[in-house]
């Protein structure tokens, strides 16, 4: 009896290991189907092209000529206003500027609908202003030329809803998360007008990749399971109840490149989930993600004098625009 009462004890430890060890797994595999949402879908590659210089022209445009573009620069972010709204013109849709008010000075949203009466309206927006006294490069010029090209990918296009072009003013401190952004008078203007939001993507620094093993952080370990340590992918962001939203526009932008695509969907506690425009769509009851290479996670000359528009990467920029661009169609 003791002899067979050992052997259980004996037996029983690594059992009970290894059942401690397969909830483990399977607590890290449903937290990964929550978080990334892996999926094998993918969309075509596509036969289109964006050109690199053009996109560098853009960001040079706003990042060295109209530098600084913060709150306290009206004339430069007017510029700013006049060449997006300039570049616009090559979608063919209708341009025009959102005028409204903040810290007693006039502000400008630049808006460009394409397929205008075509019934719900997807948006595609990207916030044009920098932080004090940084050139913006990534953040976010890159994001507004990806909006510019996308345009002219857009010209001329059958489209199944309209799309509107929107460039934000005030994203940035001291306007961020506050009734002053930008993007909160356009979700504002979208509700008064009772527009129909199929959806709402932002592009929120879209230029820079590193293949350098680390070159990606994270907001906690547990991500670093998940996700890749080389920066050299893009990420479509959102926060835990856009993840049916999220999934498609990945799926859209699967394929249509060779640029790797993930998803990431978390509570807005995790820093970074709601940085972005995207976060003033969420009050409507409207479906929002941002389309990022993470910032400050990746590059470390977020927020910085650093974020020039030398250091950015234009082909796998590139590549960002015309997956975006293959997501608005799948939409």
């Amino acid at each position: 009896m003791n002899k067979l009462r050992y052997f259980w004890k004996a037996k029983s430890l690594p059992l009970a290991l290894l059942r401690i060890l397969l909830i483990l797994a399977l607590l890290l595999s449903v937290i990964w189907v929550f978080l990334a949402q892996p999926t094998f879908s993918r969309s075509p590659a596509l036969d289109r092209n964006v050109d690199p210089e053009q996109l560098q022209k853009h960001v040079h445009y706003l990042s060295v000529i109209c530098h600084p573009r913060s709150s306290l620069e009206s004339d430069n972010l007017n510029r700013a206003a006049d060449y997006i709204a300039q570049e616009f013109e090559a979608s063919g849709g209708r341009v025009w500027f959102q005028e409204f008010e903040a810290y007693s000075q006039p502000f400008r949203n630049v808006r460009c609908l394409i397929g205008e009466g075509k019934g719900s309206r997807i948006v595609v927006g990207a916030h044009y202003d920098s932080y004090l006294l940084t050139p913006g490069a990534d953040d976010n010029a890159s994001g507004v030329a990806g909006l510019i090209e996308l345009g002219r990918l857009l010209a001329g296009q059958e489209l199944e809803h309209e799309i509107e072009l929107v460039a934000y003013t005030l994203e940035e401190p001291p306007a961020f998360a506050t009734e002053d952004m930008g993007s909160v008078h356009h979700a504002q203007s979208l509700q008064e007008e009772g527009v129909e939001v199929l959806g709402v993507i932002v592009l929120e620094m879209i230029g820079y990749f590193s293949d350098e093993p680390g070159s990606q952080d994270a907001p906690a370990k547990l991500f670093k399971l998940y996700y890749p340590s080389k920066g050299n992918f893009i990420a479509v962001i959102g926060n835990a109840g856009q993840r049916p939203f999220a999934r498609k526009v990945k799926v859209g932008m699967k394929g249509a490149t060779p640029l790797p695509v993930v998803s990431v969907n978390a509570p807005r506690f995790v820093p970074g989930i709601d940085f972005s425009d995207h976060r003033n769509y969420w009050p409507h009851d409207w479906q929002a993600v941002m389309i990022s290479n993470s910032a400050f996670y990746r590059n470390e000359h977020y927020h910085g004098p650093g974020d020039t528009w030398d250091i950015l990467d234009y082909e796998r920029m590139a590549q960002v625009v015309l997956s975006t661009y293959s997501a608005l169609l799948s939409l």
